[in-house]
């Protein structure tokens, strides 16, 4: 794979459309989690200039953070707890509009105001990590990122120890 993306279009879905493969790309053949997990958050950070994007993984029953690309980060997330942890337990991507809202929001950086996490499967169906990424923008996510980065992150579970 080239060091380097190319992402043509204007609207979000059509970023989305020519980032997917590329981001297969980058996981396809890779062995190393770590360099996958780094690499495709950088893809995503690069594409899109969100406040924060990279991983959480599944450990001794808390989410640990992995590779991402942004301001300092939570180290641990309790399972259950804030966006991540909520996504962990309830296996479901979650979009927040408004994290202030959100019950329990554990808040990593002042300035995000927007989230979304995508649970990360296992072949058995078990979240195994996530993909968090937030926005210093209000309500920036919505279904359209929901099915492009399910789609993106499908691959790393090949990746990623059973659970």
């Amino acid at each position: 794979m080239a060091e380097h993306l190319i992402i043509e279009g204007a609207s979000k879905a059509e970023k989305y459309q020519t980032l997917l493969p590329q981001a297969h790309a980058l996981i396809q053949g890779e062995t190393d989690l770590v360099a996958a997990l780094a690499n495709l958050s950088a893809a995503l950070a690069t594409t899109f200039d969100w406040l924060w994007t990279g991983f959480y993984l599944v450990k001794n029953e808390q989410l640990v953070l992995g590779p991402f690309q942004g301001p300092i980060a939570c180290t641990r997330i309790p399972h259950g707890r804030g966006v991540c942890g909520s996504a962990w337990a309830q296996n479901r991507t979650l979009l927040v509009d408004d994290v202030d809202a959100f019950p329990g929001h554990i808040a990593c950086s002042s300035s995000a105001r927007s989230e979304i996490v995508v649970p990360i499967r296992d072949a058995a169906g078990k979240v195994v990590a996530v993909l968090d990424v937030d926005s210093d923008q209000l309500a920036s996510f919505d279904q359209t990122d929901a099915d492009y980065l399910e789609r993106i992150v499908a691959p790393l579970a090949a990746l990623l120890p059973a659970g």
